[in-house]
């Protein structure tokens, strides 16, 4: 077997430390020994972007804020589906995230990062969202496992009712809210509810070519 790589680390404000290894072309991060996300399985990063856009038809000049960049797949697939008017905003907390986009990871970016629809912000996407009301078509959330604070305890905040209110308060009518999961959470599901929005809940295979484990997506939108 090929052995893993590490190419290098980064720690997380107010969180651990994340390591990023390459095992031959494949590329991944991890966290303790939790692979975060790995090159090998895009299929449900890039349904996070693609099945919001789809939700979004009609609007003509949609804006976007994606939380948490990961390794690109979101941002990409994102841009390849909205057209030359729509604007992206990424916020991502780890500056090495970016770093090792535009460094080893460079051929999975694609010059997203590059594109003149994209505005990258260093910070917390909690406080991005607080700070835009009223300002964003959709919100997509990818910056743990699921809808708790797996990557760092504060960002509980972000799946809490008060945490959904202000994301509520941060799109425009018609807005979809957009969170992944590496599986199913009732809970979460009751409080999107008790928070105001119509959720539809679903199913997706880890891996483009329809394979790997099923992840979730939460799309809501408040009533």
């Amino acid at each position: 077997m090929t052995p893993r790589e590490l190419l290098g680390t980064a720690q997380i404000p107010g969180g651990n430390e994340l390591r990023l290894f390459r095992r031959g072309g494949d590329f991944m991060i991890v966290l303790d020994r939790n692979e975060l996300m790995s090159s090998r399985m895009s299929g449900s990063e890039e349904a996070l972007a693609v099945m919001t856009c789809d939700r979004l038809r009609g609007r003509p000049a949609p804006h976007l804020l994606i939380g948490g960049y990961g390794m690109g797949f979101t941002l990409r697939a994102g841009l390849a589906a909205l057209g030359p008017d729509a604007r992206v905003t990424v916020a991502e907390l780890v500056p090495e995230i970016i770093e090792w986009a535009r460094g080893p990871m460079a051929t999975l970016t694609a010059n997203g990062l590059d594109d003149r629809r994209v505005d990258l912000v260093g910070g917390d996407v909690a406080d991005v969202i607080a700070a835009g009301r009223g300002r964003y078509d959709a919100i997509l959330l990818d910056v743990d496992n699921g809808p708790d604070g797996l990557v760092r305890v504060a960002n509980d905040r972000l799946y809490s009712m008060r945490g959904l209110a202000t994301a509520r308060a941060a799109l425009k009518p018609g807005g979809v809210l957009a969170v992944w999961s590496a599986g199913a959470d009732p809970a979460f599901t009751r409080r999107l509810n008790a928070a105001g929005f119509d959720t539809d809940e679903v199913g997706v295979k880890a891996r483009s070519n329809g394979k790997g484990p099923s992840h979730i997506i939460w799309f809501a939108t408040p009533r």
